[in-house]
């Protein structure tokens, strides 16, 4: 037997194949989730053709069966990320890595699949990377440890740039997975990392960890940091993200007086709160996630909001209504339309908090969830354009005013393609690596523009909202199901058009309103208001 014979037989003994399925079974458009020696794999037919992919998202595994599948990609149900249903690529966020792919053949109408003996048990696949040329000089210099960072190395890696990368965040953990601090506020550090430090070693990612910049410099392309050291770059990524707005009365300065933004910060907040008195100001998504975390650890937790209800100017009076009652059956106690004017202390710390109303609450800690600012004060100077707020301005390829400066993520305002350019600043934590990919793609002059769909999630008293596109100034919202039993969907109506979405316990509507407006289908307020739900996959 020649050497190429006994190659092809241990390639061989190292798959298994097993019969899924009938041909017959599945009409295009169908996707089946079936079982290979254990391994679940994702079945798809599309244009007639079978193809086979992982079948959990690599974000946080949801079920994919469960999602939306639209032409040749299937989009997570749970917060949105896309793949190829051909080649497993991640093709939209949030989650940084592919499916695996596997073969499939169809014989006498049977559908058989082919998995890799090694590759049992493997859910997600890293895209195949380039590493650092020895004695490079070219230079990116990535600001900011959020995904708009990683991402964007990681896109300048899969794109064979072999220049080096550093990434400088002011963060004492390299990139880590930010939206779980206000939902789970007690998690080890090493289980929220993005990526591990052999991962950052592997493919040449300079990770420089406790290093806020403090200037730029343009003319001499180069960063200063608060260290007092320096930094040449040949292309920059301006990705600092947003800080917490603090709070302003009277007594914010006292100890016990938080906000969160740091692992550190999430940290503290649980160790300070157990079997205390806690009081969150502000009801945004950060304020009402911390009020519903510490509602079984806290002795007490109440919330300051100067609305009627949480979140009523993005989500709508009903269903911030409904979100209220679902944190007050965990004994939170909300004081809506109000403020807080002063916060009184004892020896230098929390005791009480004041409120415009006149309403004084006894406070050991509290939390402000307020809203964010731009970090983009280290741009004094350097000519970067940004706009009223401090954002950044970008234009579709992620490019600033300045030559070989980008920018993404939290820090920009940049043109939303599903709303005809206009200039929005969305903070959401997909949109970041949406921005990251592309800014990569751009620096290695592949023209490529931004077009993703704003999506986004928040986890209350153990129920998820799903949220996709852009709602801002909508006139009318038309729900499905109910809103008093929490399980609804809500189309948001501007100009006799769908222009975004929410939903609970109604998956998998959101993602798929979101593939249908990333192909650029116009989705009509009659369309919404039919009784009839099938083109959502319902």
């Amino acid at each position: 037997m020649d050497a190429q014979q006994q190659a092809g037989q241990r390639g061989e003994q190292e798959e298994l194949t097993g019969l899924v399925c009938q041909e017959s079974e599945l009409q295009d458009g169908q996707m089946k989730e079936v079982t290979v020696e254990d391994q679940k794999v994702l079945l798809v037919r599309t244009q007639g053709q079978y193809s086979a992919v992982g079948s959990r998202c690599s974000h946080y595994s949801a079920p994919l069966i469960k999602g939306a599948l639209v032409g040749d990609r299937v989009r997570c149900p749970f917060h949105g990320a896309c793949f190829n249903v051909k080649t497993g690529d991640i093709e939209e966020y949030p989650g940084l890595d592919c499916l695996p792919s596997y073969k499939v053949k169809v014989e006498n109408g049977s559908v058989y699949v082919t998995v890799n003996k090694k590759s049992l048990n493997v859910t997600k696949r890293v895209k195949e990377m380039c590493t650092v040329q020895p004695d490079a000089k070219h230079t990116i210099l990535l600001i900011g440890g959020g995904p708009a960072s990683l991402v964007c190395a990681e896109t300048l890696r899969q794109n064979c740039y072999q220049g080096r990368v550093v990434i400088v965040t002011k963060d004492s953990l390299p990139p880590f997975d930010k939206p779980k601090l206000s939902k789970a506020m007690n998690v080890e550090s090493s289980s929220i990392l993005l990526r591990s430090c052999d991962f950052y070693q592997q493919y040449a990612i300079e990770i420089w960890t406790g290093k806020e910049v403090t200037s730029v410099s343009p003319a001499n392309k180069v960063v200063t940091m608060s260290d007092g050291t320096s930094e040449h770059y040949d292309q920059l990524l301006i990705s600092s993200g947003c800080r917490a707005r603090p709070l302003s009365c009277p007594g914010s300065e006292l100890r016990g007086v938080h906000l969160l933004q740091r692992y550190e910060d999430a940290k503290e907040i649980h160790a300070s709160s157990l079997g205390k008195k806690a009081v969150v100001v502000g009801a945004s998504f950060i304020g009402m996630e911390v009020a519903s975390y510490l509602s079984d650890k806290a002795a007490s937790v109440a919330l300051v909001g100067s609305t009627s209800y949480p979140f009523e100017k993005s989500l709508g009076p009903e269903i911030g209504k409904m979100t209220m009652e679902m944190l007050e059956e965990r004994k939170v106690k909300f004081f809506m339309k109000d403020r807080v004017t002063e916060i009184k202390g004892e020896n230098g710390k929390v005791k009480q908090v004041v409120l415009n109303s006149g309403a004084v609450l006894d406070a050991d800690v509290v939390i402000a969830g307020i809203g964010v600012i731009p970090n983009s004060d280290f741009l004094a100077g350097s000519d970067v354009a940004v706009d009223s707020r401090k954002a950044v301005i970008v234009d579709k390829h992620m490019r600033t005013s300045v030559a070989d400066i980008f920018s993404a993520g939290d820090v920009t305002s940049f043109p939303l393609s599903i709303q005809g350019g206009q200039r929005v600043n969305v903070a959401h934590w997909q949109m970041s690596h949406a921005h990251g990919r592309v800014a990569a793609l751009n620096m290695l002059k592949k023209p490529t523009p931004i077009k993703s769909v704003p999506f986004f999630w928040s986890a209350l008293a153990g129920k998820s909202i799903r949220y996709a596109g852009y709602g801002e100034g909508y006139t009318e919202i038309l729900f499905k199901g109910e809103v008093k039993e929490r399980k609804f969907l809500a189309f948001y109506i501007k100009e006799q058009e769908v222009v975004a979405a929410a939903s609970l316990a109604f998956d998998p509507a959101v993602a798929r309103l979101a593939e249908l407006m990333a192909s650029g289908e116009a989705i009509t307020k009659e369309r919404a208001r039919c009784d009839d739900l099938s083109w959502l996959q319902m």
